[in-house]
């Protein structure tokens, strides 16, 4: 076990993560995410994690690994069209994933989904949470209405609301 990594995680406690993502910037979240949503029949989920549990940290748990976690607890997957993305963000590790369907994801190249990741990393370091939330959500709702534009009949089917774990 990596001992930097065990310390920066029991250091990262929840009080924390909320007054990253004070409730204001959750809102402001929500409401971008709403908006990209009324232009294609994907569905965005956000999760802000701070940091793991000492027993996830023992197993080797991987921020990847959590993502995949998070995106099947929070029943990402259960979306009509099998459109649902999941933005994973980690603050104890530094680290954003972004889990997709099989949908969406048969679409999208890996490498488009790892260049939103880095961005969504950089807007951090320099402070920009809630603008770079908001861009990831963007062109994450580009990429699924290239091949999902909106429909008619389409229905939230997801909560708007980023969660924090």
């Amino acid at each position: 076990m990596d001992t930097a990594r065990l310390i920066r995680h029991l250091l990262l406690p929840g009080w924390v993560v909320r007054r990253r993502f004070p409730e204001a910037m959750l809102i402001r979240i929500e409401q971008s995410i709403r908006r990209s949503e009324s232009g294609h029949r994907g569905e965005i989920g956000i999760a802000i994690e701070g940091g793991l549990d000492p027993v996830s940290l023992w197993r080797g748990v991987t921020p990847r690994q959590r993502a995949l976690d998070a995106f099947a607890s929070l029943g990402i997957w259960d979306t009509e069209e099998n459109t649902g993305v999941l933005i994973y963000i980690q603050l104890a590790d530094r680290a954003v994933e972004i889990v997709a369907d099989r949908g969406i994801d048969r679409h999208v190249s890996q490498a488009q989904w790892a260049l939103i990741c880095r961005d969504l990393e950089a807007r951090f370091r320099i402070g920009e949470h809630a603008a770079g939330c908001e861009a990831a959500v963007e062109a994450i709702g580009a990429l699924i209405a290239t091949h999902f534009p909106r429909a008619p009949d389409d229905v939230d089917e997801l909560p708007n609301r980023p969660i924090i774990l």
